[in-house]
Formats: structure tokens, C-alpha cells, sequence
């Protein structure tokens, strides 16, 4: 019995035991199988999060080649050329220039929506770092800002140091006037423009953009040649032009050759040759104090930079490539064109007989108008007198304001301010004159107001 009672016990020991080694090996098994599911599960989760980047990267690849390829050739979409438009800012100020961009870009668009338009704009700021804080609202209304530091350092212009002392303090902007020079490098459009900001566009530039592409076609047709606005119709045309420009010849004598050529309107072909020759004639620092750019261009106002630089190039190093546009019709400035002597006799400026008066052109015929001697139109003027002199620069100004209700318009807003000076001229956007007077357009651009 008690072998037995042992038999049994042991047995159950035994038995226990092989039960425990059961466990322990089950134990194992599902820890194995607990390990390969959480590999298998972890692998799926990797390969979807990849999957997950693969298809964000060739997303992005695929818009980065969409980009790229519309920016190379941007006309396949609707048949149209695409011009470039270049302004420069080289600092920040108290005036609300952004005001400007937006009316300038608004007015532009405008006048290339017709259905016979064969030109559409793509709006480029080139600006000095020192600008960076007060331009960049103007990616809300559409341009593509391009950081541009001076093209060249003031210490490396060479010479006899005349031009490396004064360029700083020459014209409005000192050397930084120079970025303009960085629309040269803009070789993805066939033709740049350069505006200022206070510029305003009244009607479609196609015909002399057509113009300066396909200037063999004008030449071989006097109809079509005829109407358009060329400053000396009589000159020759060149087969090949390279600018379109007006002159500034309120800066200089009669009878003076050298006439500055106006910064704030001038059309290019960019070109990285043309641009790199620019500043080897800046290093070069060929300037004399008394008589100018090779001793034949200055000086006058702006004649270090861009107003000088300009006719140096294309009237005296390559003639034959640029053609002078009717400073009446484009960027007109409503302008006295004759010079009053102390005895009363008066000379046109630009040394005729007879001259045209900008300041009584038909406002409906101005295609480009600049505001400088009508003044800034956020300065908000009260318009008293009814001088007929200056009847041009009160339309171009309504027309400005025209242009700045239909842009807010356009975004679900009224067009309309609550300012109560001169309603029906300003539209509600000036409380009292002057530009503290100025109602600037509120941003968030595009959108209706709170």
C-alpha cells in the first residue's frame, strides 16, 4: 500500500514536472509567435510609411517638372508670351509703396485680359536685403520676390576714384541703384520690362512688345509702322533692338546730346553677356566727374547709375540696337517741355523748333504714366486749382484710384473708403491731404474685409 501511496505520489511529481516543461516550451512557442507578429506588423507599418514618402516625393517631383516646364515655356498654356515686370526696391520708407505694386500689377493685368491680347506680365521685385522686412506683403498680391544684393562692391569700381567716392550719393538711391541691372538676368522671358512702382498701366503695350520682337515686320509695312508711338519716327529701325526707353530731357541743357534715359520705364532682351559688360564698365570706373561716362555721358542726376550706364551702352559702345519711344505715350511724366529763359524766350528741351506737350495729351492715349513731377498719388493733393497744366496729372491720379476700387472690388470688398476728402475723386481712400491723410488698402490681400 505504501509502495503504492509512493508510486502514485512520485508519478504525480513526474507528472507535474512534465507539465511545467510543456509550459515552459508553450511559453516559448508563444513568445516566438508573439515576436514574429510584431515584426511582421512592424514591417507593414515601415513599408506604408514609405510608401507614405515615395508618393510625397514624386508628388513634389512631379509639381517641381510642371513648374519648371510652364516657366520655360510659359506661352504653351493659352498662347500667349509672357513678359517679365521688374521693379526694384533698395530700401524701406515711409511711403506705402506697396499701395503702388498692387495698383501697378492690378492695371497691368487689366489691360492684357482683352481678347486680341497676345501678351500676359509675371511680376518680379528685385530688392536689397536692407529691404526684406518691408517687401515681402507683396507676395499676397502676386510677385515673385528675388533678394539682389548690389551687383558690385564699391571698392572694386576702378578709374580715378571720381565715381568709387560719389556713387553712393548719387541720384536717389546711390550705387544700389544698380540692382535695375539684375533684370538683365532674367532670361526666362524674351522681354523685361522695368517699372517703378509709381507707375500706372492705362492701355495694352502689344504693339510696341510686338515691335521690338519681330522689328523686321514693321520695317517692311509703313502701315504698320506708322502708328506706332516712336519719339524720331525718321530714324532708322534696327533689325535687332535691344531696348526700348524714353529720355528724361528735363535733366540737361537744350543742346546737350548726352539726355539721360529715364530709370523708372525701360524694355529689355535680357542677356547675361550684356549684363556681365555692365559691370566690367562699373569696375572699369571710366568716369569722369566733370564730363561723365567715357568723358561724353554726365554728369547729371542718376548719370552714375542707370540714367547714365543706359546711353553710355546703347548710344555710344553698341549704337544701332535701341530705339526711343514718344515720351507722351509712354511713361509720361505731364512734363513742361520747354526751358524759360530770363528774357522770357523759351527752348525746347529737346532742341526743336516745335515740341510736343505732354501735359495736354489726351489721358485716353497715355499708355504708361509715371507720378513724379504730378506727385505720389497716395499724397492725397486737394486739387484747388483748375490750372489747365496740370488737368493731366488729376486724371492720371482719378484713374490711379479707379484702379485701386476695382482691385478691391475684385476681391468681394465695396471699392470704397470712409474717408470724406474729395469723395468723388478718391473714392473714400483719403481722410485729408497729405500722406497721413492715406488710407492704405488692408491686408489680408484677396479676400473681402472682416
Amino acid at each position: 500500500f505504501l509502495l503504492l501511496l509512493l508510486v502514485k505520489y512520485y508519478g504525480n511529481i513526474i507528472m507535474h514536472m512534465m507539465n511545467i516543461r510543456r509550459g515552459r516550451n508553450r511559453s516559448l512557442l508563444d513568445k516566438q509567435r508573439q515576436r514574429l507578429r510584431f515584426l511582421k506588423c512592424s514591417v507593414r507599418v515601415v513599408v506604408f510609411f514609405l510608401g507614405l514618402i515615395i508618393l510625397a516625393y514624386l508628388s513634389i517631383l512631379a509639381s517641381f517638372l510642371n513648374n519648371a516646364v510652364r516657366s520655360v515655356d510659359d506661352e504653351v498654356d493659352d498662347g500667349r508670351i509672357t513678359i517679365g515686370i521688374a521693379s526694384t526696391v533698395t530700401g524701406c520708407g515711409s511711403d506705402p509703396f506697396i499701395d503702388g505694386a498692387a495698383v501697378l500689377k492690378h492695371s497691368l493685368d487689366i489691360n492684357s485680359q482683352g481678347p486680341e491680347s497676345r501678351f500676359k506680365y509675371k511680376n518680379y521685385v528685385m530688392y536689397h536685403p536692407n529691404a526684406k522686412e518691408c517687401v515681402l506683403p507683396l507676395e499676397g498680391l502676386g510677385y515673385i520676390l528675388l533678394e539682389r544684393n548690389t551687383p558690385i562692391k564699391v571698392e572694386e569700381i576702378g578709374g580715378d576714384g571720381g565715381l568709387r567716392e560719389r556713387i553712393v550719393n548719387n541720384g536717389c538711391c546711390g550705387e544700389k541703384e544698380l540692382i535695375k541691372l539684375e533684370a538683365f538676368r532674367l532670361t526666362q522671358h524674351p522681354i523685361v520690362i522695368h517699372l517703378d512702382l509709381d507707375v500706372l498701366i492705362n492701355k495694352p503695350m502689344d504693339d510696341v512688345l510686338d515691335f521690338m520682337m519681330n522689328p523686321k515686320k514693321y520695317k517692311d509695312s509703313p502701315q504698320l509702322l506708322a502708328p506706332l508711338p516712336i519719339m524720331w519716327p525718321d530714324k532708322d529701325i534696327p533689325d535687332d533692338i535691344s531696348l526700348l526707353f524714353t529720355k528724361d530731357y528735363n535733366v540737361v541743357a537744350p543742346k546737350r546730346s548726352d539726355k539721360p534715359y529715364q530709370g523708372g520705364f525701360f524694355a529689355i532682351k535680357p542677356s547675361l553677356e550684356t549684363y556681365n559688360e555692365f559691370l566690367d564698365i562699373i569696375r572699369k570706373g571710366d568716369y569722369n566727374i566733370k564730363s561723365g561716362w567715357g568723358s561724353k555721358v554726365g554728369p547729371f542726376y542718376g548719370g552714375m547709375t542707370i540714367q547714365g550706364l543706359l546711353p553710355w551702352y546703347f548710344q555710344y559702345l553698341h549704337p544701332g540696337k535701341s530705339v526711343e519711344l514718344n515720351r507722351c505715350k509712354y511713361n509720361n511724366m505731364s512734363d513742361n517741355p520747354k526751358l524759360k529763359r530770363n528774357n522770357g524766350y523759351e527752348r525746347c528741351r529737346t532742341d526743336e523748333d516745335e515740341c510736343e506737350d505732354c501735359r495736354y495729351t489726351n489721358a485716353d492715349d497715355v499708355v504708361t504714366f509715371h507720378f513724379t513731377i504730378c506727385q505720389k498719388p497716395w499724397k492725397c493733393l486737394s486739387y484747388s486749382s483748375e490750372n489747365p497744366t496740370f488737368a493731366l496729372c488729376r486724371k492720371m491720379n482719378r484713374k490711379w484710384y479707379e484702379f485701386r476700387s476695382d482691385l478691391e472690388a475684385s476681391w468681394g470688398r465695396s471699392g470704397t473708403g470712409t474717408g470724406r476728402l474729395k469723395v468723388e475723386h478718391y473714392n473714400g481712400h483719403c481722410s485729408k491731404t497729405g500722406v497721413e491723410g492715406y488710407n492704405q488698402i488692408q491686408s489680408p490681400y484677396g479676400i473681402p474685409n472682416n
